[in-house]
């Protein structure tokens, strides 16, 4: 098999020779979710299984993005009020990270709820991340440890930012009025190899987009299996022990009436590279993240289908206000308030970014006292 020399780098060019085989392997054309998959996590060459940097404030570091962890040190204290809560009305003692990404979040949390948490559990497929995490939670190395597969029997309190968004996607377009999944294929007679081919399917929208223009969107089969996943290990967990769960999930998203919106018709995946953003995925392929926004109906949806109790959903500006955030910020420096402020302005994360919580028992966490916006969802 001739593939094409495509990078100078040998871990890209192996996931460029693992790609082509397995677009051969399916017949000569992969969803555009299975592409995604090993774009991000094929082991050791996917984009977060891989050593390059990720997680930092400029592009000078060599990094591609940042977090709300990474921006503020407030982000994770205020979280951590949260979750204490949530550790008491569960009656538990364990928190799970999913995605850990730099470890700066679980240094927060751990620094931030002492005694109150006897076990960090981080559930990341990534080796070199989790070098990166071990290195910034050594303080806290007898509580950590990393698993990369859920147990079947769960309890506690999960937390997730930005994790949703990064879960595989599936792309629908409408063409002409006829409904396409959109894949991708390799052409070697090309410059750049991989294309994108539309196919004609069965595969349909959770609601009807009016009009006739074309529409790309996103539907996220993998996220909403995840929670049913999560649902059943919290429901397995309190049945063993007696002892419940709850998950908090921050992300960038829109319910599903704004999701599907006839406006939105370009869809919102998205790429992330040196702290700049692109929309071809088929490009540098391991070097940059790839994200689609989430839709917070079907997630809660699939939550509720599960058996979860749907907590609340609201801002992130509204959840961290509500949490406690602007209090320590009185007599914080001005840099430290300047950041800070970043995760609450309706034009940086407060507004496009929200939290959602799902529990195995029915009760109001602090989170959305004001402001819960469930009924939109």
């Amino acid at each position: 098999m001739n593939i094409p020399q495509l990078s100078n780098d040998p871990g890209q060019q192996a996931l460029y020779t693992l790609i082509q085989r397995s677009i051969a392997n399916a017949g000569g054309w992969l969803g555009f979710d299975r592409f995604m998959a090993l774009a991000l996590y094929a082991p050791g060459m996917g984009y977060y299984a891989n050593s390059l940097r990720k997680f930092g404030l400029t592009p000078e570091t060599g990094s591609d993005f940042a977090t709300a962890p990474e921006m503020s040190k407030h982000f994770g204290h205020t979280l951590a009020h949260q979750v204490a809560e949530a550790l008491q009305v569960t009656g538990t003692d364990e928190v799970w990270e999913f995605g850990a990404g730099s470890g700066a979040l679980a240094l927060q949390l751990l620094d931030s709820l002492g005694d109150s948490i006897q076990r960090y559990t981080i559930v990341d497929l990534s080796g070199s991340l989790r070098a990166r995490q071990q290195d910034t939670l050594k303080a806290h190395a007898h509580k950590v440890q990393w698993v990369d597969a859920l147990p079947e029997q769960l309890s506690g309190v999960v937390v997730g930012n930005e994790v949703l968004d990064a879960m595989p996607v599936q792309l629908l377009v409408r063409q002409a009025g006829v409904w396409h999944e959109r894949g991708v294929v390799w052409n070697a007679q090309t410059a750049s190899p991989l294309q994108w081919q539309d196919r004609v399917t069965d595969l349909r929208l959770p609601m009807e987009i009016p009009g006739e223009h074309d529409f790309l969107t996103e539907i996220h089969s993998q996220a909403e299996a995840f929670v049913a996943t999560l649902a059943d290990r919290f429901k397995a967990g309190e049945a063993a022990t007696g002892k419940g769960g709850a998950a908090f999930f921050i992300d960038y998203g829109f319910p599903e009436s704004e999701y599907f919106h006839p406006q939105r018709s370009m869809g919102t995946l998205m790429c992330h590279q040196l702290h700049k953003a692109d929309s071809d995925p088929l490009v540098d392929v391991g070097r940059k993240d790839i994200t689609a926004h989430v839709n917070f109906t079907g997630v809660a949806l699939a939550a509720q289908d599960a058996g979860l109790n749907v907590l609340g959903y609201t801002t992130q500006a509204h959840f961290l206000i509500n949490c406690g955030l602007l209090p320590p910020l009185v007599d914080a420096p001005i840099d430290e308030k300047s950041m800070a402020q970043k995760l609450i302005t309706e034009h940086e994360m407060g507004e496009l970014f929200k939290v959602v919580a799902f529990g195995t028992t029915e009760w109001e966490p602090m989170g959305f006292a004001q402001g819960d916006r469930s009924y939109a969802l």
